[in-house]
């Protein structure tokens, strides 16, 4: 599966927009379970978004279980993935 590029659409609340986009990378394999993300700092510059932006995108994906983030440590791909993700085998 190929990941589209990072377009969000005027319509489009931006933050969900990164958290979609990171949600179909992860769908396609682009970012593995266990992988470690990059800060949330050097994300929001990869996504020429704001800081603020990118800790709203983290906490939707944390709310959907496809990241987790461990203090000290840093943020993670969840592994497993929750079942009804597409990149979960059945």
């Amino acid at each position: 599966m190929r990941v589209p590029e990072f377009a969000p659409q005027p319509s489009q609340v931006l933050y969900v927009a990164v958290a979609d986009h990171v949600a179909a990378r992860i769908a396609a394999g682009d970012l593995k379970p266990g992988a470690r993300l990059l800060s949330e700092r050097d994300l929001a510059a990869e996504y020429g978004v704001s800081y603020v932006t990118m800790r709203r995108a983290m906490a939707v994906l944390r709310e959907r279980e496809l990241i987790q983030t461990v203090h000290g440590r840093g943020t993670f791909i969840a592994d497993p993935l929750p079942p009804d993700h597409p990149d979960t085998s059945a």
